[in-house]
């Protein structure tokens, strides 16, 4: 018995000493509101909490994508479209739970402009051509009949920001911009000719992806970030100070806009607290492929192999979602799990 005991003494951590943080990478490819569970969770000790020291490191897209399948971060927080674009080329991704649904994101025009129809053989603004401001811009041309052949794409490189300076030096007569960048554009006299977050039928979740090769290999370690998100989206809920305190640590904006984010966010309840990935967001992805070469090749792939539900499964079955947001959420489990993708 003594020298059991003192066997688990010298195999453990020595009293009043804790267990060291594993150490990883996370990538966050956007400079917006897509990724505020991030910076929620690394502000508020979540990722700590779960054993990790976590790296949040920006890069835009592909660098998110490049630094998974290289090993140098074990997960980005991607759009849909661009994870399933990418999935279908490396079947070696995963993407395991989506906490978000749609940014608000406008479609800004110079004052010329007087209507998305006027788009019509001028120049829009993305960060590379397939990209998902292409995607959202293509789903905001349709409403008025437009197709991507009607417009001159321009491919600005960069993220937001660019596009926006794009804008502004008369680059290109229309582009994407997120919130609260386009409010800065707004008060300048640019156009909102619409934005995505007033259209249900428009689709622009976002998805933690990971490699396949990492998840095997980390049993735990998708489904603690799973967790870490979901109490940083419970803490984005139920703190707004705090919230926007953790936002305007990583990405400098007019407090009072990002207070307007928030607002918008907080009301349609735009952070998944059970974070399926949706079959109907799938569906959306494969009806509006960027071109004809990519569509073909989403057809023939098999999205079941590179997007797994089953975690979240788990952690519902496991009560975790209940023990966090209390039993209300019982009936948000029942219904998004008819919707998940299976």
């Amino acid at each position: 018995m003594v020298l059991a005991l003192l066997a688990a003494l010298l195999a453990g951590p020595a009293w009043g000493q804790s267990v060291p943080l594993q150490k990883i990478t996370l990538n966050y490819p956007t400079r917006t509101a897509q990724v505020w569970p991030l910076y929620l969770a690394k502000e508020g000790g979540y990722y700590q909490k779960y054993g990790y020291d976590a790296d949040l490191v920006f890069g835009v897209h592909p660098a998110g994508i490049a630094m998974v399948v290289s090993g140098e971060a074990v997960m980005t927080a991607y759009t849909l479209e661009q994870a399933m674009v990418a999935s279908s080329k490396d079947g070696s991704l995963v993407a395991v739970g989506s906490a978000f649904k749609k940014s608000l994101f406008a479609l800004m025009a110079n004052k010329s402009i007087g209507g998305v129809r006027d788009l019509k053989g001028k120049r829009v603004g993305v960060s590379q051509i397939g990209d998902a401001p292409y995607n959202y811009t293509s789903g905001l041309i349709a409403k008025v009949g437009l197709a991507p052949r009607d417009v001159q794409w321009v491919p600005t490189g960069g993220d937001v920001s660019t596009r926006a300076a794009a804008l502004v030096s008369g680059r290109v007569d229309a582009a994407m911009i997120t919130a609260p960048v386009y409010f800065k554009i707004e008060r300048q006299g640019y156009k909102n000719l619409g934005n995505i977050s007033d259209y249900e039928d428009i689709y622009a979740p976002s998805v933690y992806l990971f490699k396949k090769s990492t998840v095997i290999a980390n049993p735990k370690l998708a489904e603690n970030l799973i967790k870490a998100h979901a109490e940083a989206i419970k803490r984005f809920y139920d703190d707004k100070g705090f919230a926007l305190k953790a936002y305007l640590t990583w990405d400098k904006q007019d407090p009072a806009d990002q207070e307007r984010v928030y607002d918008h966010y907080a009301m349609v309840n735009t952070y998944e607290r059970v974070p399926y990935v949706l079959t109907a967001a799938v569906q959306y992805i494969l009806d509006h492929p960027a071109d004809p070469q990519t569509a073909a090749r989403m057809r023939a792939f098999d999205f079941h192999k590179v997007i797994d539900n089953s975690i979240v499964d788990r952690l519902v079955q496991e009560g975790f979602f209940e023990k966090l947001f209390g039993p209300g959420i019982k009936a948000e489990e029942e219904r998004k799990a008819k919707l998940a993708f299976r």
